[in-house]
């Protein structure tokens, strides 16, 4: 069931809980209080009762939360379950990288196929995963349809080839080409990412801390 008025903000966070509780059932741990998940986090406990209650009941007063039970459900939000089909599209370095190191699998995706136009990597494989030619996209979309697209290309090339994408079906496009991406279709969701937005962040706190 699609949930409204959920904030950005809560939503960034359920990342951070998932993988917070994560770590506790790999320690052992069987329950928790807010009030501890909040010290651990550096979050507040109402804040974290509010975040939670927008999606349910998990807890139980003078309990806490069991612990494996709220990760899988917070997972269980997360659309962890779903095993959602991912293509992606240029294997430069960046792209290699993600191929090679990025724990997919553990968030809740499959890597079906990368697509490049360099024939000096259309045909390798990468952890896997069999790098196509570009040209090939349209077929291979049509046959395996996939949720998400993750975008490694030149900037100069990004909107060209999200609205590829976005004609093919993908809904969703993990943006890495540091363009500000955009699609008149409402239920395509763009994530960005900026990396130099983070490194630059980081330089203004140590500037005024």
């Amino acid at each position: 069931m699609k949930r409204e008025n959920i904030s950005d903000a809560v939503v960034r966070r359920l990342p951070r809980y998932y993988r917070q509780l994560s770590e506790l059932c790999a320690h052992g741990a069987e329950r928790i209080s807010s009030h501890a998940l909040g010290r651990e986090m550096g979050i507040t406990a109402s804040q974290i009762r509010q975040d939670f209650s927008c999606f349910g009941e998990f807890g139980q007063q003078g309990y806490g939360y069991r612990v494996k039970e709220l990760c899988e459900e917070i997972g269980r939000i997360l659309g962890l379950d779903k095993n959602r089909r991912l293509v992606l599209v240029g294997v430069g370095h960046l792209g290699h990288a993600l191929l090679q190191n990025f724990p997919f699998a553990k968030c809740g995706f499959s890597v079906g196929a990368a697509f490049d136009v360099s024939p000096a990597v259309v045909g390798s494989r990468v952890n896997g995963v069999t790098v196509r030619d570009m040209r090939e996209i349209d077929a291979y979309l049509k046959e395996s349809p996939a949720d998400v697209a993750v975008l490694t290309v030149p900037q100069s090339a990004a909107q060209g080839v999200a609205d590829r994408l976005i004609s093919l079906g993908v809904r969703g496009l993990w943006n890495f080409t540091n363009a500000e991406l955009s699609s008149p279709e409402p239920e395509v969701i763009f994530e960005d990412i900026h990396f130099s937005d983070s490194l630059l962040t980081l330089s203004y706190r140590l500037g005024n801390a």
